[in-house]
Parts: structure tokens; sequence; C-alpha cells
């Protein structure tokens, strides 16, 4: 029997011919999955479509649009056991980047058609679902900064653009964190909590990876003196996210924990996967195994081979 799934696409995401995307994934999924197109409007959001879907019992939900489409479709789902088929089509294509997802129409279609599925975490920030990270002072006042007029024209410059106006206005705050086993007091410039985040995230590579299926939350705090230290720690992340490794400077921390308060003095924005949600405080907390992804089946996924056992079996090498 044909597969069923509800495809939740945004119209208005990335910088392509958004006709032409929707033709193009209706001509690649179609054949094997029958589709129930939902466009998301103004009035109407990637995540109400996607509890509607839940309600109605589907099999399997696809969505098609930007980080901020992608992670209200998820959020929805988060806890139903129902696969998630992600399409990219976005300016920053953070989503696809953490979670090791193709960010082509094309190779993502054909992950939703033959790949498998597998089981991370998720995780509830002030009760809202969270898939990659929450992001606290600096990163939140450059997501606010790069608007969707601005990324329309720049793309991904958008976001150095805004982070660039950032660090001209760059100020520190106090903050009080609390995890199940202590309570640090820091100043610092910017604290991120993350489930998942690509190494474009740069505010949130303290540790060396993030894992996202650990049961655990990174928290990285970035406590420069001044705006140079600022431009350093952020080098700094950059290359350490890079090679994988943990960061060295005295003026970034990291820890692992199943739940992070933070509250700050004076309040300071909030960015929830890509979308200023308010100020703090905030309350996360890590909801294992909360959503399940359709992956890429790689080469550590194939089965090893083995002929052993067979009758009459000869094996030559082939000159």
């Amino acid at each position: 029997m044909q597969r069923s799934a509800c495809l939740i696409f945004n119209p208005v995401a990335g910088q392509g011919d958004p006709e032409q995307d929707l033709l193009n994934i209706q001509t690649l999924l179609e054949p094997e999955i029958d589709l129930d197109i939902r466009l998301t409007t103004p009035e109407v959001e990637a995540g109400q479509l996607a509890r509607e879907a839940v309600e109605r019992g589907v099999e399997m939900i696809i969505v098609s649009g930007g980080d901020g489409t992608l992670s209200a479709a998820a959020d929805a789902v988060v806890g139903t056991n129902i696969p998630l088929g992600i399409i990219s089509r976005g300016t920053a294509n953070a989503f696809a980047s953490a979670l090791a997802l193709p960010d082509t129409i094309e190779a993502a279609c054909q992950t939703i058609l033959q790949g498998k599925t597998k089981v991370i975490d998720a995780a509830l920030c002030n009760g809202k679902p969270m898939v990659l990270l929450a992001g606290i002072g600096f990163e939140a006042e450059m997501v606010e900064k790069a608007d969707r007029e601005t990324k329309n024209r720049f793309g991904m410059l958008a976001y150095i653009l805004a982070g660039v106006q950032q660090l001209r206005e760059f100020e520190t705050f106090e903050a009080q964190i609390e995890t199940q086993d202590k309570i640090i007091t820091v100043s610092a410039g910017a604290v991120t909590i993350a489930n998942a985040a690509p190494p474009t995230s740069l505010l949130a590579q303290g540790p060396a990876g993030i894992i996202c299926d650990d049961g655990l939350l990174d928290l990285t705090v970035v406590a420069p003196a001044n705006r140079a230290g600022a431009i350093a720690s952020a080098y700094h992340l950059l290359q350490t996210a890079l090679r994988g490794d943990a960061v060295e400077r005295d003026d970034i921390g990291y820890l692992r924990a199943r739940r992070i308060k933070v509250t700050t003095e004076p309040p300071q924005k909030v960015v929830l996967d890509g979308e200023i949600i308010g100020t703090t405080p905030i309350d996360v907390e890590c909801v294992p195994g909360g959503l399940t992804l359709l992956m890429p089946i790689t080469e550590e996924d194939q089965p090893p081979e083995k002929l052993e056992g067979l009758p009459k079996l000869r094996v030559e090498p082939k000159v």
C-alpha cells in the first residue's frame, strides 16, 4: 500500500521559486507517497498545521521551509512517535546542519523515501518545545536584527551583518544559572542552551561536539570583558567548532545538565529555535527521545558483508 503523509509547505521561505519547489517535491514524492498538502499563511503557521495533522492521526509529517517553519512543525510532534521528514528551504538551514540532514530538495526527498528513522532528544523551554537551542543576549539580539527583508536580500550574509552591528552595541548582563546540583552567578555577554546546534551557531559551541541523543542539554556561557574580547571569543569558538574541540579560553565556560534555569539582570531577549519568544527568565528541560526524524542512511548503517556458510562457496580475488 502507498504511504501517506501531510506535507506542510511554507511558500515564503528562502529565496527560490516556491511554486517550482513545491512541484519538484510533488514530482519526487508522489509516486510513492500520498501527499496531503497544507500551505502556511500569515494566519496559520506550521505548528498549527502539524498539530491538526497529529489530531487526524497521520502516518508521517513532512515539512518544507526555513528553520522557523521546521522547528514549529517539529515542536508539534515532540512525544508523538510520528516520523518527521525535513525539506530545508531557508536562509541559514541551521536545522538541517545541526542534525546532519540534506539541505537540497532532491537529497531531502531521497531521505524521506529511502532513509531510516532515528529518535533524538527534544526539550521544553518555558513549556514550549525546543529542538535546537535557546539563546540569551547576543544571539537573540542578532537574530532580531536580521529581519525578513534583509534575509531575502542578502541570505546568510544578513546574520553576519546583524552580528557586526550587535558587536558595536555589545553589553554584558548578570546571569544566574541553576542546574540540578549547582547555582552559578556570572557576568555574561551570551548564554546558550542547546539540544542540537550547527557549527555556525558559534555561541553554542563550548563543548567538544553537541550530542542530540544523550539526554542532556549543553550550556555555553560567553563572558568577555569588552568588545575586543567578544571578537576573540567568537573567533576561538569558530576554530574549536571546526576542529570538534572543546574551548580553552577563560572567558568561555560550558557544562551539561538535564535541566537548566537562567535568570538575568536586567531581563534579556530570548531566541528559541530561531524565533524571539520574549525575555528571561527561562527554564529548559531535556525530553530524552522526544522526536523521531527521517535520516539519511550512512555507510555505518549498511549491513556488513556475510558470505560464510553458503554451500559450495568459493571466493576469489578479481584481477
